[in-house]
């Protein structure tokens, strides 16, 4: 059974039996405490905390989900993958364990003809949590499975939680016996490999408290209304249905493993380290297409981070089996041909997802080349030190800093004869590990914070946003924060965040930022607004000050915001609109928006690119966003399905989630975009759109920054003035000026270049007196001293080499000249060989007067450079160069 149909026959199964079916979300997980989608309950996250009231009480979805904490277990086990489909039913208060434990054996027993997965019942082992009788019981007396086929684990393997104070509850699993042919009968509390987990039901019905670990936690109490939450691994449940041995020889991943053996001509089943090998590409090019997908672009930080390491992983591994030119197209390809039978949109977004792939390998390749050279230089340092162990800080910054793989840095130190002190590598992993984990742990105790605007929630309802048509109204006080603690009133110098039961202002959202204002009451107090917010769903919390006398809960308020910076911020946001439309128009669709920030009379926009724009595409697109402008477009919003909205053509922005009612902001002919900010009324109210230009902040992605409106015209006001000067000074008309100037710098350039060749000519005529006035230290010729400030560091560095060649060479010659440059001293110092044979280091010499210098320097041998700060210091530095000699001597 393909995976397809697997998904298929869930949601069929489900939806017959009055579960609502929703689509997976974005792998973007919509919450602070993630990056990315790990579990097929976390879009399901706020219904369990009780943040929003679900959908309907039942539902079903496929969610995708990525897990990389053991990414370096992916290709050795059967089990371990980065990318991953869950299988999940819920109820929100409506059947328990009876229902969720019914339903579970009736879709895997029942046979292929009746809508069912068709597994031997006799094959599927459970496990309870140790304490739940009433989980054994069901099992045994309602469903039939025999009292040896059913264990009992303790809370580490059979007992969920969020790892936070929340719901929590006992776990069932069933497992699938594969046979004797993988291991030791006893089921899966003795081996796991044979019983494999593919069904986890999860009985929400306990409020945990705080506490670390799996297990060890307090349990509260009961929660008041019992759920479930399960999930069913598509790809282990795919392995037993295909009879397969592992998770990588299933259809949607087989595929691309044969791709991999075309492209290397190395064959699946060949040898273990090259099977491996071929897992990891087939497993990390499909989360690579599906991160894309969703609109994750490579970059250095979070998911981004995430995606160029899984990224990088294949397509080493793909180097390890032989492959040397680019390989990520034919991939790619094959990944979106198989996924796409079950997520249609990678078919439509295929450009866009080969593009940024593309760009990613491109990048890569040329960071493996950087970073040989790199290794080089420390395989170098090393062999000089005597030592024949490449030090851990170096193999973790080539890890670090350019994408280096371990393995890489241990197989071409190895080339060189050099072993990788493994130990330092793997303690500065451990420690970065540790960062990253103590700063997810602190952002997870973040849920502790939102309580107050839950309970408030809870007590008034969602708030009102009136801002669409209204820019100030009647109000009324539900909530109150005192420096982030409730409190029933607020006086004059309090920092407040408040909460009405309706409001004007606009929360920051969907790359538009938060309305300022007041809020005014009847008896004379005064709130300055700063920001808006919305910390949970539905509620706006307005942040700012009391200016004036005291606010207290209930109240009533008069809410107004500042019309004027919400009407330029509405520009601004009305611009972003047709300037994205009209990059697509000129780029296609892979030009899609990452992102965006509209502030009052500017805006940036990202936006999918592997290249710069050209200068005269990116002149046209500002042409064509004022030509909509002079043909006074109307905007306008509607509320309507997120079907509808598809089939309307609307642009959904990559990463957002969105419910199943959306706005549509349409412009005129030109535009039409989900989005829920505020826009003006017609394209002529924006005036002017100016595009600063645009530049690189990560792999694949763009970003625009521009002026709107009145900015827009001061800006252009401000240039006419700076053309009009240079037009004086240049004696020259607006479009003579760039030749004009051109002409002139590259007079200067000349004039500079014979100024240089002047001065260098100068410093080198010292040479000759340099080398004859050598002090003999002990039989060594020794040249010392400090040329004219402004001899720059190369013109030092001639100097330097041809006063040692005018020494003989079999006379020991060191010669160490210092220079003071911009006010910072520098020095040179150099060796001929038989200075060396007597133990004189250039590398070493430096160090010595850059010390006293106040700085640093290094280099070979014989020759090496270096600085410092204090240009009062280079007598002082001559004197112990000149002592080092004489020591050494």
């Amino acid at each position: 059974m393909e995976s397809a149909e697997i998904r298929r026959r869930w949601l069929r199964f489900f939806e017959e039996r009055g579960h609502k079916v929703v689509p997976s979300a974005s792998l973007i997980a919509d919450d602070p405490t993630l990056l990315l989608v790990p579990a097929g309950m976390v879009p399901f996250k706020p219904y369990f905390l009780g943040e929003v009231k679900p959908p309907a009480p039942r539902a079903t979805s496929v969610q995708k989900c990525v897990r990389t904490p053991d990414i370096e277990e992916v290709g050795k086990t059967t089990r371990h993958g980065t990318f991953f489909q869950m299988c999940g039913n819920f109820s929100f208060g409506d059947y328990f364990k009876e229902g969720a434990i019914k339903y579970a054996w009736e879709l895997l027993t029942s046979s292929v003809a009746d809508g069912g997965f068709g597994l031997e019942a006799e094959r599927l082992w459970i496990t309870v949590y140790q304490d739940d009788d009433e989980a054994e019981q069901i099992w045994r007396d309602v469903v039939g499975v025999p009292a040896e086929r059913i264990q009992r684990l303790g809370k580490a393997d059979n007992f969920w939680s969020m790892g936070v104070p929340g719901p929590c509850g006992p776990c069932s699993e069933i497992n699938y016996d594969r046979g004797p042919e993988f291991g030791v009968e006893g089921g899966p509390a003795v081996n796991d490999e044979r019983y494999v987990e593919i069904w986890n039901l999860v009985f929400m019905q306990y409020e945990r408290g705080a506490g670390r670990g799996k297990d060890d936690f307090e349990i509260l109490g009961d929660l008041p209304s019992q759920n479930i939450d399960t999930g069913l691994g598509l790809e282990r449940l795919a392995m037993i249905l295909q009879g397969v041995r592992n998770m990588y020889e299933t259809d949607t991943l087989r595929v691309v493993i044969d791709k991999a053996t075309e492209l290397t001509g190395v064959a699946y089943g060949a040898s273990g380290a090259s099977d491996v090998s071929l897992r990891v590409v087939s497993d990390h090019m499909r989360t690579s297409v599906m991160l894309i997908g969703d609109g994750v672009t490579p970059g250095n930080e979070g998911r981004g981070y995430v995606l160029r390491r899984i990224m990088r992983r294949a397509i080493r591994n793909m180097r390890l089996l032989g492959a040397t030119g680019p390989v990520v197209q034919d991939l790619v390809d094959v990944v979106i041909d198989t996924m796409g039978q079950q997520y249609p949109e990678l078919v439509t977004d295929r450009r866009r997802i080969e593009t940024v792939a593309l760009a990613e390998e491109a990048a890569f390749l040329k960071t493996l080349k950087a970073g040989t050279n790199i290794l080089d230089t420390a395989v170098t340092e090393t062999r000089a030190t005597g030592s024949t162990v490449l030090p851990g800080d170096k193999a973790f910054l080539l890890h670090d800093t350019w994408g280096f793989p371990i393995d890489l840095t241990l197989e071409m130190a190895a080339e060189q004869g050099l072993s990788v002190d493994e130990d330092g590598f793997r303690r500065l992993m451990k420690e970065q590990r540790e960062r990253a984990k103590a700063d997810s742990q602190a952002k997870k105790t973040g849920h502790a914070d939102l309580h107050a605007y839950r309970e408030i929630a809870d007590a008034a309802g969602a708030t009102d946003f009136t801002g669409y048509v209204q820019l100030e109204g009647e109000a009324r006080i539900v909530g109150l924060l005192v420096d982030g603690v409730p409190a029933p009133a607020a006086s004059e110098g309090d920092e407040v965040e408040v909460v009405l039961d309706r409001t004007p202002f606009y929360a920051e959202g969907g790359g538009q930022i938060g309305d300022t204002g007041r809020i005014r009451l009847d008896n004379g107090a005064v709130v300055e607004i700063r920001d808006v917010q919305k910390p949970v769903p539905g509620v706006h919390v307005h942040k700012g000050r009391v200016q004036v006398g005291e606010i207290t809960v209930d109240a009533p308020v008069w809410a107004a915001i500042d019309q004027g910076r919400r009407r330029a911020i509405a520009r601004a946001h009305s611009a972003t609109h047709l300037t994205h439309q009209a990059l697509r128009d000129a780029l296609g669709p892979t030009a899609a928006q990452a992102g965006s920030e509209n502030q009052p009379g500017r805006f940036r926009f990202d936006f999918g690119s592997p290249a710069a724009v050209p200068t005269a595409v990116m002149t046209d697109v500002e042409q064509r966003i004022n030509e909509v402008l002079a043909h006074e477009m109307d905007v306008q919003a509607e509320v309507m399905s997120i079907d509808e909205a598809k089939k309307q053509g609307a642009i959904a922005e990559f990463g957002e989630k969105y419910g199943e009612r959306v706005r549509v902001v349409t412009i005129g002919d030109f535009s039409k975009e989900l989005c829920g900010g505020t826009h003006v009324r017609n394209t002529a109210q924006l005036g002017l759109v100016k595009l600063l230009g645009e530049s690189s902040i990560g792999s694949g992605v763009r970003r625009i920054e521009a002026l709107v409106g009145v900015d827009a015209y001061q800006f252009l006001a401000r240039e006419h003035t700076v053309v009009s000067q240079l037009q004086e000074l240049v004696k020259g008309r607006p479009e003579e000026l760039p030749e004009k100037i051109a002409g002139m710098l590259g007079k200067l350039k000349d004039a500079e270049k014979e100024i240089e060749k002047f001065r260098a000519e100068k410093v080198l005529q010292a040479a000759a007196g340099l080398a004859a006035g050598a002090k003999d230290v002990h039989g060594t010729a020794l040249v010392t001293g400090q040329v004219p400030d402004g001899t720059t560091a190369d013109d030092l560095r001639r100097l330097v080499l041809d006063v040692r060649g005018r020494i003989p060479g079999d006379r020991p010659a060191v010669v160490a000249l210092f220079a003071v440059t911009g006010g910072r001293p520098v020095t040179v110092v150099a060796t001929n060989e038989a200075a060396r044979e007597r133990g004189f280091k250039a590398g070493d010499l430096v160090r010595t007067a850059a010390k006293t210098l106040g700085g640093g320097g290094g280099g070979k041998p014989d020759v090496a450079q270096g600085g410092g700060q204090n240009p009062e210091a280079v007598a002082e530095a001559v004197a112990a160069v000149e002592r080092l000699v004489a020591e050494t001597a």
